[in-house]
């Protein structure tokens, strides 16, 4: 199991500290965020896609996964990461989210990522067919999956509670719709306990699926606010045991965008229980 920190908490620190940052604290990979201020992929130029393979090469990082579900570069006033989304209203505003998506598959490919993560169709509108809006957005997906697959990277659906496809049930009733072998399904840990969805019963259901990882505690309550691991209740003993006993081989990526104030303490207290949590099992 290799465990990778996303730098979507390091919205205050250029792309290079981020990284030299998390080297230092021990990570072995990181999560790129393709948006503003570290990989916003639409105006990135042939010197900054360098840049960040620099910087990824002298504190010798790996990528773990581009994510490329936040959009913080529109700055829509609804929220700042789920729109535009895969099933707006407006057919020119959701282009904006497609477009995005392509570019990270192409970002993806030149920078040597093995995947990307999107959003899971994005919100329904209130009053909205659930049915009609699963099908609005595999109509849209699918020429995106065809980039992936031309691109040679993984296109990564995300359940997220309220969102589109919130719960495993639904993903798999989305992936019945999708024949594309570069589809695959971004497992976070998190979210699965929000919705009931228990991360240890659930993952050796869904692993045929799960291409990559997200990790992060989540109070009792069940509200969707990342927690560092170990200071909400999810089971962390019986799932990271679920997780080796699927002999899952990729990236378990710690996401903790709530932490800017301080991203180097979440990073550093998260890698140090999950580590613990490990060495007990």
């Amino acid at each position: 199991m290799k465990l990778a920190f996303s730098t979507n908490a390091y919205l205050k620190y250029p792309f290079s500290e981020a990284v030299r940052r998390l080297a230092a604290i021990g990570y072995k990979g990181v999560e790129i965020m393709a948006d503003v201020p570290h990989a916003w992929p639409a105006f990135l130029l042939d010197e900054q896609k360098q840049a960040l393979r620099d910087a990824l090469r002298t504190n010798n990082l790996e990528i773990a996964n581009v994510n490329a579900f936040m959009m913080h570069a529109v700055n829509d006033p609804r929220q700042r990461y789920w729109h535009p989304s895969w099933i707006e209203p407006d057919p020119h505003y959701r282009r904006i989210r497609i477009e995005h998506t392509k570019r990270c598959l192409t970002l993806a490919r030149e920078l040597g990522a093995a995947c990307i993560t999107t959003e899971p169709g994005g919100p329904v509108e209130p009053g909205a067919s659930w049915s009609k809006a699963l099908a609005l957005f595999v109509e849209e997906i699918k020429p995106v999956a065809e980039h992936a697959e031309r691109e040679g990277v993984l296109l990564l659906v995300e359940p997220e509670p309220g969102l589109l496809i919130e719960k495993m049930d639904q993903y798999l009733e989305f992936r019945g719709r999708i024949d594309s072998p570069a589809v695959g399904l971004n497992f976070d840990i998190g979210h699965a306990y929000c919705v009931g969805d228990d991360p240890a019963v659930t993952i050796p259901r869904m692993a045929q699926h799960i291409r990559h990882i997200h990790l992060e505690d989540i109070a009792a309550t069940r509200v969707h606010h990342h927690l560092i691991p170990g200071e909400g209740a999810i089971d962390f003993t019986a799932t990271l045991r679920a997780i080796q006993a699927i002999n899952y081989q990729g990236w378990v990526t710690i996401e903790l965008y709530p932490y800017v104030e301080d991203p180097d303490g979440a990073a550093r207290r998260a890698r140090q229980y999950i580590q613990n949590v490990l060495a007990n099992l």
